[in-house]
């Protein structure tokens, strides 16, 4: 089993990255998509994605219940779950514990026995945020990241396309 967290900001190159390390493990690798298509810009971005992977992969559409696709896919290809902090903006937006599910999912990662690649953005770096809800997401955000780096094998901080290998 090894988990993998990639980090690093937007358009850095981290879901270039995660695919590549996906397709590295034997088995048919499975696209755990945490993203919903709400609006034209999300939709296209979401074709540009599929694109590029291309047709080998089976994708799963899982915007809240992470741990159980998890574990329903386990045993087969490496998952590569996409992202991370939209599946906190997930949560947050169903009011669910977000702390709890991060726990969660901390205490499911070394009980699986197919590898998994996280990707999660890195939103820690600019200035203090003007309005509550965008700091109390900043924190939440670095709090999970740092739950998930804790329990992760490895972790990569992806800049300019350039992985960092930190863990």
């Amino acid at each position: 089993m090894t988990v993998i967290l990639i980090t690093g900001g937007a358009r850095s190159g981290k879901s270039r990255r995660a695919e590549l390390r996906a397709r590295s493990f034997p088995g048919q690798p499975v696209y755990v998509a945490t993203a919903e298509a709400l609006d034209a810009e999300m939709d296209e971005r979401i074709a540009r994605h599929r694109a590029r992977r291309g047709g080998d992969w089976i994708e799963r559409e899982v915007p809240l219940d992470l741990v159980d696709v998890l574990s329903e896919t386990d045993r087969g290809g490496a998952r590569l779950v996409d992202c991370l902090t939209l599946w906190l903006s997930n949560l947050l937006h169903a009011e669910r514990d977000w702390s709890q599910e991060v726990t969660r999912l901390a205490d499911a990662l070394p009980r699986q026995h197919s590898p998994v690649i996280l990707v999660t953005n890195e939103v820690g770096l600019g200035i203090v945020p003007d309005n509550a809800l965008a700091r109390i997401f900043r924190d939440a955000a670095g709090l999970m990241n740092q739950t998930i780096a804790a329990a992760a094998d490895e972790v990569e901080f992806v800049v300019a396309g350039l992985p960092m290998k930190l863990k």
